[in-house]
């Protein structure tokens, strides 16, 4: 009999878990809805925050000192990026309309094998930009660093960044957060390999840049200032 009554019990505690469930399950699959969805809620409202001082015209953006280029990756033989190359050649537009005077290249040079601002710095300059315009940013590891290094190092309040839209506000809020005053300029130039991932994947990224600068602060390289 006891045996009995423990599996009348072990049944009726799956039994009551199994109606739980069946009826809560609209509410628990609206929960996980919301979870997933909030990101991009939360990139919506930041980025019609900034919509007034975003881009997608040379002539249209207001003239700044400076223009900060954020690091996209090289491919073999150290050839920019396509996202990158877009990148360097729209700061280029910028320099040649007259809207900026000096050039920030911001990347990834932490091995030897890899050094994205002196790819990007050659792309200039074949594009007709000089040399003494030019300033490398080696250690522009990540947006964070490259904006955080902007306000610190190069001592900057106002810049134009350079990006591609699916970028672009998390690019602008990092930088504005740190301090820098920010125009965003628009490298989209092409249709992208997976367009729609990188903006999913850029949309959790937000949500790491908010983090970033309000709680967790990671350190960032530093060193002497330097003036441009």
């Amino acid at each position: 009999m006891g045996t009995k009554r423990s599996i009348r019990k072990i049944g009726n505690v799956f039994y009551s878990a199994g109606n739980f469930f069946r009826e809560n399950i609209i509410f628990l699959l609206i929960s996980i809805l919301l979870i997933l969805l909030s990101p991009f809620a939360i990139r919506v409202l930041v980025a019609s925050s900034l919509s007034d001082r975003v881009f997608y015209e040379v002539s249209d953006i207001p003239s700044q000192r400076v223009a900060l280029v954020l690091g996209a990756g090289l491919q073999d033989k150290g050839k920019p990026s396509p996202v990158l190359e877009d990148r360097v050649l729209t700061a280029v537009e910028l320099y040649k309309a007259g809207k900026v005077e000096k050039i920030i290249m911001s990347g990834d040079n932490r091995t030897l094998d890899y050094d994205e601002p002196s790819a990007m710095i050659s792309l200039a300059i074949q594009n007709g930009v000089k040399a003494e315009d030019l300033q490398p940013d080696y250690a522009g590891r990540r947006t964070y660093d490259s904006c955080y290094r902007a306000r610190n190092i190069f001592s900057l309040s106002e810049v134009i960044v350079v990006t591609q839209k699916f970028h672009l506000d998390r690019a602008m809020y990092t930088c504005g957060a740190l301090g820098i005053k920010t125009y965003g300029m628009t490298a989209d130039k092409r249709e992208y390999l997976d367009q729609e991932y990188v903006y999913v994947r850029d949309t959790y990224a937000f949500l790491l840049a908010i983090w970033d600068v309000n709680f967790r602060r990671p350190e960032v390289v530093l060193g002497d200032k330097i003036e441009i």
